[in-house]
């Protein structure tokens, strides 16, 4: 086969696998535009037996970093999954000072997805959310430290089943 042909063949393979959509873990198809839809997050509306239990224990150039007032829990769609990829630059886990996350720029940024976030208050470093169905979750906490020049944001994903309690240090 000549190299030409190979190219051809190899551009094609490759041109194909980009249109191929691909799931999250919950099984929600992934691809194209992160556009806002209010029917992505139907699914985290419902009331389930879940729940996240999170400690911070982070540490940073020899500063323990604490609860700075409350930690957020953001349902994974695909327009969160897009805008966290954005502003954590990962979907898996971040710490990232605030600052860089409130100058980062996301498509369709008034999007008001507010109403489907949940919000616990950081008690002795710690949170617990409850009667979450099964699901994806972005967990977001401030964090700060004495002497710290601002805040940083830690985000987490995790994954609720089964009805279980997820623990989750930071």
């Amino acid at each position: 086969m000549s190299i030409r042909k190979l190219a051809a063949a190899a551009l094609a393979v490759s041109a194909l696998a980009a249109c191929a959509p691909t799931t999250y873990p919950t099984g929600t198809p992934v691809g194209g535009p992160a556009v806002f839809n209010t029917a992505d997050f139907a699914w985290s509306d419902r009331v389930g037996q879940a729940a996240i239990e999170g400690r911070i224990a982070y540490r940073q150039d020899g500063k323990a970093w604490t609860c700075a007032a409350s930690a957020g829990l953001t349902p994974d769609t695909p327009y969160t999954r897009a805008r966290f990829r954005t502003l954590y630059g990962s979907t898996e886990r971040a710490a990232v000072p605030a600052a860089v996350v409130r100058a980062r720029t996301v498509p369709d940024a008034n999007a008001n997805y507010s109403t489907f976030v949940r919000s616990e208050t950081c008690v002795d470093n710690g949170f617990r959310f409850t009667g979450l169905p099964d699901g994806g979750w972005f967990l977001i906490v401030p964090v700060t430290a004495p002497g710290a020049e601002g805040p940083l944001v830690l985000m987490r994903h995790v994954d609720t089943r089964g009805g279980r309690v997820v623990n989750v240090t930071l």
